[in-house]
């Protein structure tokens, strides 16, 4: 048996298949199938089938209870990627501006540390993943819950096109196969599939950043959570995973300790405009978030991406709500 006509059949029919079905309309498939003619199609359009049977599909990914019959490849990157440590960065779509600046900083520190940043192409925390490790000459692989030749959503075809440029988009779904709610679910146990550890930044009660983080606790794989606020709605998914034992995630270094790795001190980097801006209204005196919102003349959710960049960098520190700078300048 093919895998690549199990795959294709898979798409043709809109089923979910991880072995062969029974029934005539297999057979009959599986009689018309031309591989060859296929495989010149795929390559083609730039897109190569690495099979579950292949010795270079990757081992963490096989050994889930339901691997796909293989995966449809696109970009620069070697398939060899998809069996490097990587690590999952997930969460909700319509993130805060604080999970936003999360998500892209740790991306951007677990890809220098070596790391493959894995996510699935989403808006929010999913493309913040993917721009930081980016950001850091990174690695990273978007896994998509449609056809692997389009982008989804469609506003993310620039993004797509730079991950491809070093790193690998990856499917389970045959070119053609339009996107569906019910392949995201599917998705996203590739998601975690692929990595031996699985962090959710921001989410809430029914997301499906959830999903992920449950089908990576199916498999024994590390779950980390970012903890919010109690009263956030975007934080009772990753609260509620800290309940049931997730590890609470407070710098890369939580992660980096899951792979047993020991993290390098950063090179010193100026801050961004608006973090360099409330960086030197801090010298001249400690202030609160709105109060630096109404100095700097900047909205709230700009304040808190550059205080959470300021922050992670060691710039500044936050007692009782108001913030002052670390270190002298």
């Amino acid at each position: 048996m093919s895998e690549l006509a199990l795959a294709v059949f898979a798409a043709e029919t809109g089923a979910h298949l991880v072995r062969p079905p029974h029934g005539p309309r297999w057979r009959e498939h599986l009689r018309r199938f031309d591989e060859r003619a296929f495989l010149q199609e795929l390559g083609a359009a730039g897109v190569r089938f690495l099979p579950r049977s292949s010795p270079g599909f990757p081992p963490l990914l096989r050994a889930i209870h339901d691997p796909p019959p293989g995966l449809f490849l696109r970009g620069e990157g070697e398939p060899e990627i998809l069996s490097r440590p990587a690590v999952a960065i997930v969460g909700a779509r319509a993130c805060s501006g604080y999970g936003a600046a999360v998500a892209r900083s740790l991306a951007r520190e677990l890809a220098a540390a070596g790391l493959v940043v894995v996510s699935g192409l989403a808006r929010g925390i999913d493309a913040e993943a993917h721009r930081g490790a980016l950001e850091a000459g990174g690695t990273t692989v978007a896994v998509l819950g449609c056809g692997i030749d389009r982008d989804y959503p469609a506003a993310h075809a620039e993004l797509a096109r730079r991950i491809a440029e070093r790193g690998l988009i990856v499917s389970e779904y045959a070119p053609g196969v339009e996107p569906a709610p019910w392949r995201f679910p599917a998705r996203n146990r590739i998601v975690a599939g692929l990595c031996g550890a699985t962090v959710v930044v921001e989410a809430r009660e029914r997301s499906g950043a959830l999903i992920t983080a449950d089908l990576a606790l199916e498999e024994g794989r590390e779950v980390l959570a970012v903890p919010g606020e109690i009263t956030a709605a975007l934080s009772a998914g990753t609260n509620a995973l800290l309940k049931l034992g997730a590890s609470p995630l407070t710098s890369a270094a939580d992660v980096l300790a899951a792979f047993g790795v020991e993290p390098e001190a950063p090179p010193a980097a100026e801050p961004e405009e608006a973090a360099g801006r409330l960086l030197a209204l801090l010298r001249e005196s400690p202030a609160g978030a709105d109060e630096l919102a109404r100095r700097a003349g900047l909205d709230a959710d700009e304040v808190a991406r550059a205080l959470v960049e300021l922050e992670l960098a060691g710039l500044v520190a936050a007692t009782d709500g108001v913030y002052r700078p670390a270190r002298p300048g």
